[in-house]
């Protein structure tokens, strides 16, 4: 995610569902032949030419409610929300709802025709189940016609059947915080595997730009690079149900929002992404990393982050000033991707020394794309106090040369 560079392969397919003229939904589990890495999206052709699209240049000012909303000038965008839950009874659960706009062509008018669609929107939808040692994901993608989905920002709602992120505000038209709260909703899955999210959302401290004043580079040339801005600290409450039985949950969710024309350079496999809440409650410190990998395996340098103090405040992390060591790694019986498994973030300027590990190991979606995206515990020190945390990490790019599994 993701974002800074995060999901563009994801979005880059759905240039593939351009043609087609009904859509689905199902669990992201399908057969090898039809399953993409992150690599092979990323060296394709398929998104075609930037001409006609609007391309991130220069920092520009974000203006709320319209920058919750959609930019159909840019070619892809997405609105990610992840987070950890806890149920009254003590069980914990981790948690990802996503949905990507892919315009199918520059400026294309709006069709006489209901089944007319300018975009493509695909979503995923994920649960940790971390006492029963469980991960669900599913996948589902619709043409942007019939109100099947779509998204827009006053109201603000993004929907996507009835996977469902909008404002619960009966003021939305006045500018601030009007978008929030609101109410996230998603079901899928039948009989014992039927799983559903409905939260609550609040803002938490304002929406921070990501990058250098929102404009987050991916490379050197000019347009690579996306408008990025994240709500890191969401308090969240409402219900998981999973089968027959619900769960009231509360807990912090972290939306990223980002939007771009232009691809990832094609010396980078993927990238490793983190997003960390440092400490418990609506209060606390948030730290965002991303490393784009390079195929040599080093970090291509617009690799960066952000450190965010509980006022919303944030600075710049070069990725020159930390140092990310990989502990142990994991490897998926689905797919024979290895992925990293535990790391340590170690940031002087800080005062910041932190050990990253995963709730679940497989916290893997093999749908259109494959890649690792789950709920992650924190511990460790800043300024010698000891510090605990929570957090989300999405790694993309391992699967695309790994071996074929047992």
């Amino acid at each position: 995610m993701r974002r800074n560079p995060r999901s563009l392969s994801l979005v880059l397919g759905l240039i593939g569902w351009a043609g087609l003229s009904a859509c689905g939904d199902r669990p992201a589990e399908p057969t090898p032949a039809g399953t993409r890495g992150v690599a092979s999206a990323l060296s394709s052709d398929a998104a075609g030419s930037d001409l006609g699209f609007a391309r991130a240049l220069v920092p520009r000012p974000f203006l709320f409610p319209a920058d919750h909303g959609p930019h159909p000038e840019f070619r892809t965008e997405w609105w990610y929300v992840t987070g950890n839950l806890i149920s009254s009874e003590g069980f914990s659960f981790g948690f990802q709802w996503t949905i990507f706009r892919q315009a199918l062509a520059p400026q294309t008018p709006d069709r006489a025709s209901h089944w007319g669609a300018r975009d493509v929107y695909l979503g995923h939808f994920a649960i940790s189940d971390i006492a029963g040692r469980r991960f669900r994901s599913f996948e589902r993608f619709r043409r942007g016609a019939l109100g099947l989905a779509g998204a827009s920002a006053v109201p603000f709602r993004v929907v996507l059947d009835d996977w469902v992120l909008e404002s619960l505000t009966a003021n939305e038209k006045s500018l601030g915080n009007s978008t929030w709260p609101a109410r996230l909703q998603a079901t899928a899955g039948e009989g014992k595997e039927r799983t559903a999210i409905d939260l609550r959302l609040n803002q938490g401290v304002p929406p921070v730009p990501q990058g250098d004043r929102g404009l987050s580079k991916k490379g050197a040339a000019p347009g690579n690079a996306s408008y990025y801005y994240s709500l890191p600290r969401m308090p969240a409450h409402g219900e998981i149900r999973l089968g027959g039985k619900s769960f009231k949950v509360s807990g912090l969710a972290w939306l990223d929002r980002e939007w771009s024309t232009s691809v990832l350079s094609p010396d980078l496999i993927g990238w490793d992404w983190f997003a960390l809440q440092l400490g418990d409650g609506p209060e606390g410190d948030d730290l965002m990393l991303y490393r784009l990998r390079r195929r040599d395996g080093t970090a291509a340098p617009e690799s960066r982050g952000s450190w965010i103090a509980s006022d919303g405040t944030s600075r710049s992390i070069d990725w020159r000033d930390l140092v990310l060591t990989e502990s142990a790694t994991w490897t998926s019986p689905k797919s024979g991707a290895r992925y990293p498994a535990e790391w340590r973030v170690q940031i002087p300027r800080e005062h910041l020394d932190l050990v990253i590990r995963p709730r679940l190991a497989d916290q893997e979606l093999d749908g259109t794309f494959r890649y690792w995206e789950g709920a992650v515990v924190v511990s460790g020190t800043r300024a010698g106090r000891p510090l605990l945390g929570q957090g989300y990490v999405e790694l993309t790019g391992y699967a695309d040369s790994a071996p074929p599994p047992r």
